[in-house]
């Protein structure tokens, strides 16, 4: 099964390719144009050159590790320039509008010279150029040109030509030349340097022109921008341009041009920073000096130097107060306790305690006088009697001393009671400034918290605007070149390698499509394998198609293809006529006109005719006769269309010899009778069978169209084998459907195919007609031997 598989896909696969195999002289010329013509175009096409460079943008997004904890800010205002934008946007910026029109206008590249050479046109720049042409002044409102301008050169004259130009334009080097669009001055080139270009002829000089806005869009669209690794900040700039010099000097300009815009808007911003910064240290200043203005207000206001000092000096101070409060009432209670015991009638006399914590200097000296009194007065005593002048003496002093003593204490007492009263009075005072503190801590650290708020910010910008400053006097460049414009050595177009390539395939592919397009919308029978898929009725030869050289006739002993098909048409067909004494009918038809019916029904009378066999062919189709353009003498001669109208009473006035073998004779179609389809029907033709059937061995009836007219199906009943012809090429899909339809309604007997006029390469055994018994072709090469 898979054996049989594979050799259905061969064939198949044979199929599809054989259009194009049979056709590979097609091939070969094609792909042999379309190289010649890609060497010309390779010398025809002027080189295009891919000129590149890459640079580096630096990455300045983080801010400067001196902007300390405050770097917030580089996400506010004008400290969000000071980052690098995204590289995406960087790719915009360098083929900006901007950017290429400032180029342009610096390069002075508005118009392009060119020098008409032996291949192409090849563009001028620079020192390449013998002379300079700017444009002075655009003129708006006017038709730009769309062919170049000429210019020819005599000496200082200078002429300007174009077939868009109404007049020839003259001028001179060094002055205003006024063309229609624009103002223009042709100046000598100092820098001009023969030796570069000394290959060229430079005697035929064109320039273009374009305003601003059509060279900046040719420019952005012919320069690419990218980037060389996705992981990376190098970017790639190309462009492709026929001048080498040209295409570095734009590339180069375009990243000048960037840095240049870059260092301006730095520099701008970082002055639009410090501008900014002075701005607020001028009101933070003066917010700085309110806050510590208020905060001094504050100190003398509440008379304190420090909240917190101040604080735990008045705790102190109320610890102190109530401290010598309780002294002054101890003193207190000691000096009452001392008067109780002086004006107690029971120690009158007696000594006074000393020493018993009382704080008071005269007191103490008052007790110890008293005292020393006292002993004095009972040492006498003790040798005299209370009157003796000595002891009154002493007892006088005594109560005189005591009695000072006493008012020494009295007033010592005032004296603590009224320090005791300063004392508490002291205490409450620093007590309820104890009491304001946390109020007054409170309002006295907003106020320090606003100071040191304005501190910072003021310390900050101080910094910011040295920063600035820095930056203006350090700006570098944004993008570092890595690589300065440079150009591939091999050109990007025409690419040779490509262009032989292409023209291969090109060469290759329009013949296969044209061949491929005929085949797909080919709705006509070629080989043999087409007919065979499109009926099941037999399909007894192939007839092969003939040279201009050829003969349409076989003759005897013919050895040729033509003579080998019907040889085997003879064979294949004797297989299913009928076996019968009389003579063997067979009908000759078609779906219409010109698929070869006169042409096999003659042909096969020759082949059928021998010594044992005579053929007679009968031209049935009297609509248009055919059967009489193989022997013009005969053409107007009486035939089948007499007999039927029965202007002839024998069929055998009407047979002649065919002239090209014996035992062939022919019946002639006759003149063209208005009724055909009468005359067939009128029971004569059956007749005239009747009266040859038994002097030959075969009858050919060479008949009409079937589709075109019913003649040939009023007669198709006595035909023993019918020959439906069909043409290679030539015959429709749809007509074999039409003799399917025809066969399979048995309005036609014992029908068999034959595919006619088959070239060479479409028959059905490859190459070789019939089975190789004909002579062997002669080879093309063969002719030039001797």
């Amino acid at each position: 099964m898979n054996n049989v598989t594979t050799k259905e896909e061969e064939i198949n696969l044979r199929e599809i390719l054989k259009p194009y195999l049979k056709k590979w002289y097609w091939f070969f010329v094609s792909v042999f144009i379309m190289i010649v013509l890609a060497i010309i175009y390779i010398k025809i096409t002027t080189p295009i050159y891919q000129i590149e460079s890459s640079v580096l943008i630096k990455d300045a997004k983080k801010m400067s590790s001196a902007s300390g904890d405050f770097g917030v800010l580089s996400g506010l205002g004008g400290f969000a320039g000071m980052g690098t934008n995204s590289i995406e946007n960087e790719l915009e910026i360098f083929k900006s509008k901007k950017i290429v029109e400032d180029v342009s206008k610096k390069l002075k590249i508005q118009t392009s010279i060119f020098s008409r050479e032996k291949f192409y046109d090849i563009e001028l720049y620079k020192d390449s150029s013998p002379f300079n042409i700017y444009v002075v002044n655009e003129k708006p409102f006017e038709e730009l040109p769309k062919l170049p301008i000429d210019i020819e050169i005599e000496g200082d004259k200078i002429t300007l030509s174009s077939k868009e130009l109404k007049k020839n334009i003259f001028g001179l080097f060094n002055k205003t030349i006024s063309l229609p669009y624009a103002n223009i001055i042709i100046t000598k080139n100092p820098n001009f340097n023969r030796k570069k270009v000394k290959k060229l002829n430079l005697n035929d000089f064109y320039f273009t022109y374009s305003d601003v806005e059509g060279m900046v869009n040719n420019l952005q669209e012919s320069i690419t921008v990218d980037l060389l690794d996705k992981d990376a900040t190098v970017i790639g700039l190309f462009i492709n341009h026929q001048n080498k010099d040209k295409g570095k000097d734009i590339l180069d300009g375009i990243v000048d041009m960037y840095n240049d815009y870059a260092i301006l808007d730095k520099n701008t911003e970082s002055k639009k920073t410090k501008d900014f910064i002075d701005d607020r240290i001028l009101i933070i200043s003066k917010e700085l000096g309110d806050v510590e203005t208020e905060k001094q207000q504050f100190k003398v206001e509440h008379k304190i130097v420090d909240l917190p000092s101040e604080a735990r000096l008045n705790l102190q101070l109320v610890t102190e107060s109530q401290k010598r409060e309780l002294e002054l009432d101890t003193q207190l209670e000691l000096t009452n306790v001392l008067v109780n015991y002086i004006n107690s009638p029971s120690n009158s006399n007696q000594v006074i305690p000393t020493n018993i914590g009382i704080d008071s200097p005269t007191a103490t000296s008052n007790i110890s006088a008293y005292n020393k009194l006292i002993l004095d007065r009972n040492r006498l005593l003790e040798n005299a009697t209370p009157d003796n002048p000595l002891v009154v003496e002493v007892t006088n002093d005594i109560n005189a001393l005591k009695s000072s003593l006493k008012e020494s204490l009295y007033k010592n007492i005032t004296s603590l009671q009224l320090l005791k009263r300063d004392a508490s009075k002291y205490a409450d005072e620093k007590d309820s400034k104890i009491q304001q503190i946390p109020f007054q801590e409170k309002l006295f650290r907003n106020i320090e918290r606003q100071q040191q708020i304005k501190e910072n910010l003021y310390l900050l910008l101080l910094q910011k605007r040295e920063e600035a400053a820095i930056s203006m006097a350090i700006t570098g460049e944004k993008a570092r070149v890595v690589d300065h414009a440079f150009v591939q050595k091999k050109p990007v177009a025409p690419r040779k390698m490509i262009s032989f390539v292409a023209a291969f395939l090109v060469g290759l592919l329009i013949p296969g499509l044209y061949i491929y397009i005929k085949e797909l919308f080919n709705n006509h029978i070629v080989t043999k394998h087409d007919l065979e898929k499109l009926t099941q009725t037999p399909i007894l030869a192939e007839i092969p198609r003939l040279s201009k050289r050829e003969d349409e006739l076989i003759r005897v002993n013919d050895v040729s293809p033509l003579a080998e098909a019907f040889r085997i048409l003879v064979t294949n067909i004797k297989f299913i006529l009928p076996k019968k004494d009389s003579a063997k009918i067979i009908f000759v038809t078609s779906t219409v006109k010109g698929e070869g019916k006169t042409f096999v029904s003659v042909n096969l009378s020759l082949a059928l005719s021998s010594p044992k066999n005579k053929v007679l062919v009968v031209g049935s189709d009297i609509r248009n006769p055919q059967l009489q353009r193989y022997n013009p003498a005969m053409k107007g001669s009486k035939g089948l269309a007499e007999y039927l109208y029965n202007d002839v009473e024998n069929a055998r006035d009407i047979i002649h010899p065919s002239g090209f073998i014996n035992n062939c004779d022919f019946i002639y179609s006759g003149s063209i009778p208005p009724n055909p389809a009468d005359l067939l029907q009128n029971g004569r033709y059956e007749e005239l069978i009747e009266q040859v059937k038994n002097d030959y061995d075969y009858i050919i009836l060479d008949t009409a169209p079937l589709m075109l007219v019913t003649d040939s199906l009023l007669i198709s009943h006595i035909a023993d084998a019918t020959l439906y012809v069909t043409r290679s090429e030539v015959s429709e899909r749809g007509f074999v459907d039409f003799a399917n339809k025809i066969i399979e309604g048995k309005k036609i007997n014992n029908a068999a195919f034959v595919l006619n006029d088959i070239h060479k390469t479409n028959f059905g055994y490859g190459n070789k007609y019939g089975y190789g018994y004909q002579a062997e072709e002669k080879k093309w090469w063969q002719f030039f031997k001797n």
